[in-house]
């Protein structure tokens, strides 16, 4: 249909019942783009309507060297969105009618470089998808502002962030070039055997605990001569700044130092960061886990084992589950559940453990035997993790005085400057007693995963989400809320989205997690990211999450 076609319908709903509005859904060519009415909202204070907009190669004329590889599309795609949302923000206007008339919306960005559907490049056309309120006064179709909205504003928002000619080729390239970059120092990280780098400059301090934008007059980071090392970048460039090689790595200090403030760029670091924001050079493993303790957790049939046994009443460990897990009992599942998700570093911060699973001292020892005691703690199986399963820890300490005896590197935080403080550790340690090495075993996770959800009226599952911390998949509700790697609401929305392709293809029952995760993401690699997308993507805006929260989503879903 034409944009001719399109006035029309506008001009015979005009006035009339909301619910007209359905009229206006299908695609109508415009000259410079295609423009998809998707769904129409039910009433002016529902979700907004979507609509999603196609720009062909020759009109956008990006150059094709700009998003040959994926990392380089996400960048792109990335900075595009963003120039969106500023253009938005320009040129909406909401007052044209009650409840969400006039406003648009499209999805929020942080200071993350994720990938999101919201704007993509399919094949060499360029989608971008928004939600429009559809404008009323009470539930009569104003069609005059809506006609406003489609044929003046829509198209001053794309002017100004969807076409090359529109656009500073320079600082597109920034961004590119930042990509680039980062994915060459992850390949050298790996070369050089290290699982971080920090480079020197970095401003790892963020401006509140509510904000992840870099802190103004922060002091910027810089490493100690011990762990300085170089990446020499492909385009001449180097640059310089700490590597925290694999092994066990203990981050000490006083309080307000600083520890946790590292520990959480490392934390995010398995993320690529945009330009300004401090971090671009952070880089972690991308597998890299945050272990913690998660009192009141769900878990169904986890082998925690290795770390509880014994138990009184004869329990049996090696499939555990509870409805109310204690810290300690959580935070041993969270271990099993992370070596199961093919993780290669723990990240582990003193503050939010359970203290009786990370240490137990010789005093303890000597009242309470060790076969009275069902939990083996962390310290003594932390350096076979390492030298059996090649999972590497960094783990921030303030008064747990028996990791320095376990450590291959010690660095201490003192006001926000870093000092590699291994040797005078090393020396201390000497006084301090060994705690008992325990062999870590080899696990076996070929469990079919089981679980059922019913259905709602319509055969399908309603994805519903509350920020960073719930899931609602129908009536079931999932607390993430631990999962302090999650960096956008949308991750949560993919989470549900992945477990509803699950139950809609009858994995569960069938397929163990790894074959079912590995399974998503090979659809996703074979078909992209929208093949286990529901068309509806009502709850919001999908960005795509990494294996490790699938797992994590997984193993909190109450199934019955």
């Amino acid at each position: 249909m034409t944009p001719q076609d399109l006035k029309k319908k506008l001009n015979f709903v005009n006035h009339k019942s909301y619910g007209m509005y359905k009229e206006l859904q299908g695609n109508y060519t415009f000259s410079q783009y295609v423009l998809y009415i998707d769904h129409v909202q039910g009433d002016p204070f529902a979700a907004p309507s979507r609509v999603r907009v196609r720009i062909s190669e020759k009109m956008h004329q990006m150059k094709k060297e700009w998003y040959d590889t994926k990392q380089k599309k996400r960048a792109l795609e990335d900075y595009l969105l963003r120039l969106v949302l500023a253009s938005i923000r320009r040129y909406e206007n909401r007052n044209m009618g009650s409840g969400k008339s006039g406003s648009i919306t499209t999805c929020r960005t942080g200071q993350e470089v994720l990938e999101r559907i919201a704007v993509i490049f399919d094949k060499s056309e360029l989608e971008v998808r928004m939600e429009i309120g559809f404008p009323a006064r009470g539930r009569t179709i104003l069609a005059d502002e809506l006609e406003t909205i489609l044929f003046s504003i829509l198209p001053q928002i794309l002017e100004h962030a969807c076409y090359k000619k529109n656009l500073k080729e320079s600082e597109i390239e920034k961004r590119i070039l930042l990509a680039v970059e980062q994915e060459e120092i992850r390949k050298q990280m790996k070369k050089k055997g290290l699982i971080a780098f920090l480079a020197d400059g970095s401003i790892l301090p963020r401006e509140s605990g509510v904000s992840e934008r870099p802190m103004k007059d922060a002091i910027p980071f810089s490493s100690p001569d011990s762990m300085r090392v170089t990446m020499e970048l492909f385009n001449g460039k180097t640059i310089s700044g700490m590597g925290i090689p694999k092994g066990i790595t203990v981050i000490t200090g006083g309080g307000y130092h600083g520890k946790s403030t590292l520990l959480k760029a490392l934390e995010r670091g398995v993320y690529d960061h945009i330009l300004g924001d401090g971090r671009e050079y952070v880089l972690t493993d991308e597998s890299a886990w945050k272990v913690r303790a998660e009192d009141g957790r769900y878990i169904q049939e986890c082998d925690i084992s290795p770390f509880i046994s014994n138990l009184p009443g004869g329990q049996d460990t090696t499939k555990f589950s509870s409805l109310n897990a204690s810290g300690s009992t959580s935070q041993a599942a969270n271990v099993i559940e992370g070596i199961e998700s093919g993780t290669e570093v723990f990240l582990i911060d003193e503050d939010t453990t359970a203290t009786n699973f990370m240490v137990r001292d010789e005093w303890m020892s000597e009242l309470v035997a060790d076969e009275k005691e069902p939990i083996t703690p962390f310290i003594r199986k932390i350096r076979s993790l390492y030298e059996d399963r090649g999972i590497s820890t960094v783990i921030v300490v303030g008064s747990s005085g028996d990791y320095l005896t376990v450590a291959d590197h010690v660095l201490q935080m003192d006001c926000y400057r870093i000092k590699d403080v291994t040797d005078r550790a090393k020396e201390i340690s000497k006084k301090i007693p060994v705690p008992g090495d325990q062999k870590f075993p080899d696990m076996k996770f070929d469990r079919p995963f089981t679980g059922k959800m019913p259905t709602d009226k319509y055969g399908d599952y309603k994805i519903k989400t509350g920020g960073c911390d719930t899931l609602i998949l129908n009536k079931e509700t999932i607390d993430l809320r631990y999962l302090e790697q999650i960096a956008d609401p949308g991750q949560l929305v993919t989470l549900g989205a992945m477990l509803r392709f699950v139950l809609k293809c009858g994995w569960t029952g069938k397929l163990t997690k790894q074959q079912m995760v590995d399974a998503l993401y090979q659809e996703i690699e074979k078909k992209g990211f929208l093949s286990v997308i529901p068309n509806g993507y009502s709850a919001g805006h999908p960005v795509m999450p990494r294996k490790q929260e699938v797992y994590g989503m997984l193993n909190r879903w109450r199934r019955s």
